[in-house]
Order: structure tokens, then C-alpha cells, then sequence
């Protein structure tokens, strides 16, 4: 099964950094935590910022929450930086054979348990707060 990318997990990690600790989350400081290069972490910075969850200014180390964690979800994040296309998470093959009988049905056999996966998934996403993430690294660290 193909994975989804890694960029949702970085994301959670960069806003949970930021959260933690926003003057000391620069993006070379979060690519050494997360054990990426530095333009990845940027580009996801960026689309952090494009969806108006974080604040960066040039020549300024670390970066700020505009949305507070409590408000801002896993699915919110997730939206953030998956590239979706038409927001559906599975995708159909192309030009099926219309003179074969799973061919011209699979799609609409399958459109609605894959519709219900990606609802499950979604509902759950959307059921966690990055407070809530913070919290737990909060516990597991033995930080204030």
C-alpha cells in the first residue's frame, strides 16, 4: 500500500517544536530534530504558513502558532501539506475496459467503502488537537 508522505509527520513535529519552544525552532534547529535537510523543512514551513497556521519573518530565529493548538487539528495539518487531489484521498485508474463487467463497475463498486475509509481517517485526524500531541510529548519528555 502506498504510504502517505512524510511531510504530515514533519509537520506535526515542526508545529509541535514551535509550540514548545518558538524562538528556538529556526528551520536549520527543527531539520537537525527531525533529521532532514533544511530546504524540506522550508518548504513545509512555507506551507504551514500559506494555510495561516505559522509566522516566520526574515532575518527573526523561530517562528509563532497563529492558530492556537487547541484549535488546530491533525486534519487541518494534514490538509496543510497533502497534496489531495479533489480532496480524495483514493484515485481510479484510468479508461477501464468498458466491455468488461469489472472493468465498468469497479469504480462504482468501490466508491463507497474507499469514501468511508477516508471518512474514518479524517473523522479520527480531526478528533486530535495539537495540544493534545504536545501534551503527550510534554509527558513522555518530562517537560513543563
Amino acid at each position: 500500500m502506498k504510504q502517505i508522505s512524510s511531510r504530515f509527520s514533519m509537520a506535526v513535529h515542526i508545529l509541535s517544536m514551535i509550540t514548545l519552544d518558538p524562538l528556538y525552532s529556526t528551520g536549520d534547529r527543527i531539520a537537525r530534530s527531525i533529521n532532514s535537510n533544511p530546504v524540506v523543512i522550508r518548504r513545509i514551513m512555507a506551507q504551514l504558513k500559506k494555510a495561516g497556521y505559522i509566522e516566520t519573518k526574515a532575518g527573526v530565529a523561530g517562528a509563532s502558532l497563529r492558530v492556537s493548538p487547541e484549535r488546530l487539528t491533525l486534519l487541518n495539518i494534514y490538509r496543510a501539506v497533502e497534496s489531495v487531489e479533489g480532496n480524495q484521498l483514493f484515485n481510479f485508474h484510468k479508461d477501464p475496459d468498458p466491455n468488461c463487467s469489472v472493468g465498468m463497475n469497479i469504480e462504482s463498486v468501490l466508491v463507497p467503502q474507499l469514501s468511508h475509509a477516508q471518512m474514518a481517517m479524517e473523522y479520527e485526524l480531526a478528533s486530535v488537537t495539537l495540544a493534545q500531541i504536545v501534551e503527550q510529548l510534554r509527558t513522555k519528555a518530562n517537560v513543563k
